[in-house]
């Protein structure tokens, strides 16, 4: 069977993320090489994993070796997931010190014995490539400069690059209100005179909300959970989602949005795979990049 972005009545509907974040990366690649030559810096990324959670563990490995194909300085340090709050805090101060290391990640989840946010407002905020740390969420919602979170930014370039840069007056709607993707995706849409609206569990007729919406992004991690009489016709559809579920008797992954369902109505939509999910570790490159030229 063939997929939806090999059939020719909607390849032209697909947003190709893989193929926009391979574009991204190929241009930090020569600005880390004009970075090299000009300043003799290389930017340093430092990925911290916890524990040994194999999703984690290949999230991990996918950005190391993103990293190092782009020339950047990669590092992971891998701790056991019995270590004490109080060492990973130590492992965190001693990166912030280091001068060949611009970009510090620390991958979530964490063992239920350490504090996240403790951890996350350990980072240098000016080494907080993930954009977590408080600071950075402040200079987020006040207009200011800051490391946007990596999912967020990668959405709205691709909604820049699909709308041409003209994003004004939209009606857009995001399901999902978490720090990570919802509230500042809010934010930026707000940022490029979008009307965003959050929708979440507690909200009352989110239905008739999201069927309003000229853009719709959907990070609410329930398997295909948005269907055709949720969407406008002419939508676009950012799918945040990566679930993982078992049909005929295989496992595959799927978003949150039923994509064969929507995409008649739809007029683009991001696949999952090979939609967002490049487009945050595009972005973290973009960040740690961005946060070595800083450091100047």
């Amino acid at each position: 069977m063939r997929s939806l972005k090999e059939d020719p009545r909607y390849s032209n509907k697909i947003i190709d993320g893989k193929a926009f974040a391979d574009q991204l990366c190929e241009s930090l690649k020569d600005q880390v090489e004009q970075l090299k030559a000009d300043k003799d810096i290389v930017p340093g990324l430092a990925v911290i994993l916890v524990g040994s959670d194999p999703a984690s563990q290949v999230y991990v490995s996918n950005k190391n070796k993103k990293a190092k194909s782009l020339g950047y300085n990669s590092k992971e340090i891998l701790l056991a997931e019995d270590v004490s709050e109080a060492e990973l805090l130590k492992e965190i101060t001693n990166l912030n010190n280091d001068e060949s290391i611009h970009g510090i990640l620390v991958q979530l989840p964490l063992p239920k014995h350490i504090n996240k946010d403790r951890v996350i407002n350990a980072i240098d905020p000016d080494k907080d490539v993930d954009g977590f740390h408080v600071v950075n969420v402040g200079r987020l919602y006040t207009g200011q400069d800051s490391l946007v979170p990596c999912t967020p930014q990668g959405c709205l370039l691709l909604l820049q690059d699909y709308f041409k840069g003209d994003l004004a007056g939209k009606k857009a709607v995001i399901i999902g209100r978490s720090n990570i993707v919802g509230k500042p995706m809010a934010e930026l849409l707000l940022q490029q005179n979008c009307t965003p609206t959050i929708v979440h569990s507690r909200t009352k007729n989110s239905e008739e909300l999201i069927k309003q919406a000229d853009i719709i992004v959907a990070a609410v991690g329930i398997a295909e959970f948005v269907k055709a009489d949720m969407v406008k016709e002419g939508a676009v559809i950012i799918d945040v989602g990566i679930n993982r579920i078992e049909r005929d008797g295989k496992f595959k992954l799927v978003g949150d949005v039923d994509i064969a369902d929507v995409i008649d109505k739809a007029a683009a939509i991001t696949p999952v795979p090979g939609g967002v999910g490049p487009m945050t570790i595009a972005c973290l490159m973009k960040n740690t990049l961005q946060a070595a030229k800083n450091s100047i």
